[in-house]
């Protein structure tokens, strides 16, 4: 079973436009798709789509219209009661691909709430493969919870984590107390944690220097990083070896929610025992999939593609020339 956690719950709303956005113009729109979401969400969708067993905990009132889309679509959870709307998040989608996101903060956590989420994770965690800790932290949630989290869950089952700004920061400087199992950055927030004023955008576009970069991380205790590269594709970083893999061509409708579908099939590879190359191929095949559909579309097995997906060695860190 993969147990998800969301603090930050969202209703993602993806407007499509019609033409290039511009500041103070009036548009029009090709649709409007809405969608229960945030990152542990989303992965929980897409391990109810693949058949795997999953539990989505999360605050949010019973009777708010994101829990009733939860029950809707079958999605396994556990609620930890709050007090307000959870938060809905925009994102503005250009015809070539691009977007634009507004974010709202999210129900302030109070320390109740947190204890009360922490305790509800370790026992779902009891009977987990994985725990993923995903996405922003509430308004009220001190930026080292995750790093909290990660030392309790990881005396019961691994853990996963994808976040970023001060939680990640948080979770990097206590990395020696309790590490994950699996790390998740894209390349800009791998940029902001390494050492030597990497450019997060040089990172993405290089990868043997994105898994030089991720080598810090397992050097300080992290078991491996899977560092997303957009249209690079991504690289898998172990103790045993380097891997990078490029996606097939593909059509950018919309590149919310391909991270956490990624990060999906990486755990999905994981439960069915494959090699490090083909683990990175099915997250990257499932990330490439999710670009190409709208708004937050978790995509189903069979729009997957892993044949498609080119990977290649790159070899340890000592043996790959130097610049």
């Amino acid at each position: 079973m993969i147990v998800t956690l969301t603090p930050n719950p969202s209703t993602d709303r993806t407007v499509e436009l019609t033409g290039e956005l511009r500041r103070g113009a009036v548009l029009r729109t090709a649709s409007v798709i809405s969608q229960a979401g945030g990152k542990g969400v989303n992965i929980s969708r897409a391990c109810l789509a693949a058949g795997v067993p999953t539990t989505a905990v999360l605050p949010c009132a019973a009777d708010d219209a994101f829990a009733v889309e939860l029950r809707a679509a079958g999605i396994p959870h556990s609620l930890v009661a709050v007090d307000g709307a959870v938060r809905v998040n925009l994102t503005l989608s250009e015809p070539d691909g691009t977007t634009t996101k507004l974010n709202s903060p999210g129900i302030p956590a109070t320390p109740a709430v947190l204890d009360e989420l922490g305790s509800c994770l370790h026992d779902a965690a009891v009977r987990a493969d994985w725990v993923v800790l995903a996405g922003s932290l509430p308004p009220g949630a001190p930026d080292d919870w995750y790093a909290e989290l990660v030392a309790d869950l990881r005396t019961v089952t691994r853990v996963a984590v994808d976040t970023s700004d001060a939680p990640l920061a948080a979770l990097v400087d206590r990395l020696e107390s309790g590490a994950p199992h699996l790390m998740k950055p894209n390349g800009h927030e791998l940029a902001s944690l390494t050492t030597g004023g990497l450019d997060g955008d040089a990172l993405e576009a290089d990868p043997e220097a994105a898994a030089a970069a991720a080598h810090e991380l397992l050097d300080r205790g992290v078991g491996t990083v899977l560092v997303t590269l957009g249209g690079h594709g991504a690289v898998l970083v172990t103790a045993d070896g380097d891997v990078h893999a490029t996606p097939p061509p593909t059509t950018v409708v919309s590149t919310v929610g391909a991270g956490d579908s990624s990060l999906f099939g990486y755990l999905l590879a994981d439960r069915q025992g494959l090699a490090p190359a083909d683990r990175l191929a099915l997250a990257v095949a499932y990330g490439s999939a999710a670009a190409g559909l709208p708004g937050t579309t978790i995509p189903h097995p069979d729009q997957v593609h892993p044949e498609l997906v080119a990977t290649r060695d790159l070899g340890r860190p000592a043996a790959r020339p130097r610049a």
